[in-house]
């Protein structure tokens, strides 16, 4: 039985294995924060167990003249490909090969050659491993060889076909010239939020997923041979609902053994990304979303597919008024839908059925010209904290698709793309004290919408002017709630003057 050279092997597991990479000098850029959780499988009673390593991967680098890149990708069957794709996809766009000078025609050509090389670039990194697993599988032993050999080659095999299986599917921003573009294989999912000047937000998806349930992607298997029709009933090819991905050797070099796949002239399932763009952000508020499928289905199992969109984008746009790192919110967001997907399955509800499990979760925000909250001050000190009006719950109406959502919005600064310019404020910002500016948030893409808001009579707290309290000589403000009352009944069980020492109570 042949063997690969033992520092051929090496190499190549070093290759694959290594955290390592030529891509670890570039800036990340600070306009961006990334949420995860990893895949969680329930119990009957609730709880959770992890049942494979985290499998997704992103990226966010700052590049020279203007020039930003941000992916989410979703890796399955191993971090490999999802890996490989994150560092080799930034040294194919990020190494002096986008400059300022070219056109949207230009942009869209490099990133389709960046993909096509990415792909080619890993099947290269893997080309020993399936040639040897192509040998060892037509490796005819000797009879009385059969017993020991044969395990040896099955167990040799085995480790092979963990080495070289798997793939990712991928969405890539990329910002250039102020302009974005948007790069897509597979699954994954890209959303844009922005406020117009009339101050009605409006939320666009980019594109629609490679899915076994995409008619464009139906029609295109179809030209090519494949039986569209049960592809659509299969709901799957190869484990998978996306018909375009990065690396699975299967699919790519074996698909005429996929019986699904097998009537297909050429090479059904592909790499080549969709494009959208330019769009230009300038004069763009809001923020752009990148999504993993694992965040998608969590959030369509819990509430169904109807209002997902909507409902992210107020999770993120809450989270945005309250904390005061990019990191935090999209922590914070990804695990409300972890937290929602849970409670479903534990309520027992009817789409309880649905949320037995979820795979790993990614979420990247990026913000266009929107501050954060500014978490060192409270609301009734002057802080940019705003109410904001979510649609948490889960009830559908056939209305006009709108949800009343208060935004932060820019106060005394804004914060451009690479750059933080000062300017004035506009008409119509809020400044402390005053009411939070209330925009509508339209969806391009969906025909049901629910809405809820919470609000409190505030009965406990002291009523304060429209101006921010003010410190008193000692550096500090009248307190949020009015304990007096409570103060002078437990004095008045507490009459040995123990009260005034023990610290309690107003110094």
């Amino acid at each position: 039985m042949q063997r690969l050279p033992s520092n051929m092997a090496a190499q190549r597991r070093n290759l694959m294995q290594s955290h390592q990479s030529w891509t670890d000098d570039l800036p990340l850029c600070q306009m961006c924060g990334v949420g995860t959780a990893p895949n969680c499988v329930y119990s009957p009673d609730g709880k959770g167990t992890q049942s494979h390593s985290n499998e997704d991967g992103h990226l966010r680098f700052r590049g020279e003249d203007g020039c930003f890149l941000y992916g989410v990708f979703n890796g399955y069957d191993g971090s490999r490909v999802a890996s490989f794709a994150s560092q080799c996809l930034t040294a194919e766009l990020l190494l002096g090969q986008l400059t300022s000078n070219h056109t949207d025609s230009d942009v869209r050509r490099i990133l389709t050659q960046a993909f096509d090389a990415v792909e080619k670039s890993y099947f290269e990194t893997i080309g020993d491993a399936l040639a040897e697993k192509a040998h060892l599988s037509n490796y005819v032993l000797p009879h009385n060889e059969l017993s020991s050999q044969s395990q040896k080659v099955q167990e040799r095999l085995k480790e092979l076909e963990q080495e070289v299986s798997g793939g990712a599917t991928a969405v890539v921003a990329l910002i250039l010239n102020n302009k974005l573009y948007i790069a897509n294989v597979g699954t994954n999912r890209a959303l844009l939020c922005k406020s117009s000047s009339d101050g009605q937000n409006q939320v666009l998806q980019i594109g629609r997923p490679h899915s076994t349930d995409n008619e464009d992607e139906l029609q295109r298997l179809a030209t090519l041979g494949v039986d569209s029709a049960r592809v659509r009933q299969a709901g799957q090819i190869a484990g998978q609902s996306s018909t375009r991905r990065l690396g699975d050797y299967r699919v790519k070099f074996n698909y005429s053994e996929i019986d699904l796949l097998s009537p297909a002239k050429t090479r059904p399932v592909v790499a080549e990304p969709e494009i959208h763009g330019s769009q230009s952000l300038d004069g763009v508020t809001g923020f752009l979303l990148l999504m993993s499928e694992g965040l998608i289905n969590a959030l369509e199992s819990a509430h169904g597919p109807e209002q997902a969109n909507q409902e992210i984008v107020a999770m993120v746009a809450a989270e945005l008024a309250q904390q005061n790192s990019l990191e935090a919110v999209a922590q914070s967001v990804v695990e409300r839908v972890k937290r929602l997907h849970h409670d479903v399955y534990v309520s027992g509800r009817q789409r309880s059925t649905y949320c037995s499990r979820h795979e790993d979760m990614t979420l990247l925000i990026r913000t266009l010209n929107m501050p954060l909250a500014d978490g060192a001050l409270t609301p009734t000190q002057g802080g940019r904290i705003y109410p904001v009006s979510v649609p948490y719950s889960n009830s559908q109406s056939t209305s006009k698709t709108s949800v009343t959502l208060s935004l932060v919005m820019p106060s005394q600064s804004t914060l451009t793309n690479g750059t933080n310019t000062a300017s004035t404020l506009e008409e119509g910002t809020p400044t402390p004290g005053s009411q939070s500016p209330t925009a509508t948030l339209q969806s391009t893409n969906t025909q049901t919408q629910s809405s809820s808001s919470s609000s409190g009579d505030g009965s406990l707290f002291r009523q304060r002017g429209s101006q921010a309290a003010q410190p008193d000589e000692t550096g500090r403000v009248p307190p949020y709630v009015d304990f007096s009352q409570f103060y002078r009944l437990w004095g008045s069980d507490h009459s040995d003057g123990q009260s005034t020492q023990g610290g309690l109570g107003p110094q």
